[in-house]
């Protein structure tokens, strides 16, 4: 099986490193880890600081890998078109992830291959935790032509997190992608590769009577076709099947309003099909 490696790095990127002492000698070591298939990174003392990140190494490009680079944060299957991928630790985003996440001085992060069942099976392929607000080279990824203040609770990356909680808005649990009352506001799931879909999930942010909600959505999908949406005014997640189709990306555009309550807003957008 190809290796995978596995590091922490600075801002200036260079390996951290962890001190610790017996009662005789100080010892340190860097905080990097190259092994067959699957690694992982365990620290007890050390704290992130601004400006740290992850890396991981693949022997080839084009590969799905499964990483973890939070205990606060749920695995994300990953798409990654290089030999490398970089997560930015998020310190300066923290408003919208638990409390919790990258914080204290004890870690343990892991990213592996993923199995040829997991890359074959049918799945919800806009699903992506570790997604961050600019291009990774890690897919899914979604972006947007506006995001509310550049404020990261309303960050287009918050819909494919997989957090569903919409009665409220603002700090986590309830961050979402947010359009700052912007008429043209377009969202983009960009799938790195050529997927089969054939069902999609919208969870409209349901903080009425703050929010409004859109009554009728367009879908246009990179091969060029388009499909309309037309959710309810419900909290729950609404559920779109729609003719098979092989596409790299969708974008979510002409976002019609229900009402005049100025705010409609997106928590979490699904996307079901296979990897080609």
């Amino acid at each position: 099986m190809p290796t995978i490696k596995l590091e922490l790095l600075n801002r200036q990127d260079e390996v951290r490193t962890e001190e610790y002492s017996d009662s005789q000698t100080m010892h340190v070591h860097l905080i990097e880890r190259e092994e067959e298939g699957f690694t992982h990174l365990a620290c007890q003392r050390v704290e992130y600081a601004e400006g740290d990140k992850f890396r991981v190494t693949m022997e080839q490009p084009d590969s799905y890998i499964v990483v973890q680079m939070d205990e606060t944060l749920n695995p994300s299957f990953i798409y990654v078109k290089g030999t490398t991928w970089e997560y930015e630790i998020p310190l300066a985003y923290k408003r919208a992830y638990p409390e919790n996440a990258f914080a204290g001085s004890k870690h343990y992060v892991t990213a592996r291959y993923a199995t040829e069942n997991e890359i074959s099976q049918y799945r919800n392929l806009a699903l992506n935790p570790h997604d961050q607000k600019h291009d990774s080279g890690a897919f899914p990824h979604a972006h947007a032509n506006v995001e509310t203040r550049n404020d990261p609770t309303f960050f287009a990356r918050n819909a494919i997190d997989g957090v569903y909680a919409n009665y409220s808005h603002g700090s986590y649990p309830y961050q979402s992608w947010g359009i700052n009352q912007q008429p043209d506001a377009e969202l983009t799931l960009d799938f790195g590769r050529k997927v089969q879909l054939d069902r999609l999930g919208l969870v409209l942010r349901g903080d009425f009577p703050h929010d409004s909600w859109w009554k009728e959505v367009t879908v246009a999908f990179s091969d060029g076709s388009e499909e309309q949406l037309h959710p309810a005014k419900i909290r729950s997640i609404q559920y779109f099947d729609i003719s098979p189709r092989t596409v790299q990306w969708l974008v979510l555009k002409r976002l019609i309003k229900g009402d005049e309550t100025p705010f409609p807003a997106l928590t979490q957008i699904e996307a079901y099909g296979r990897n080609i």
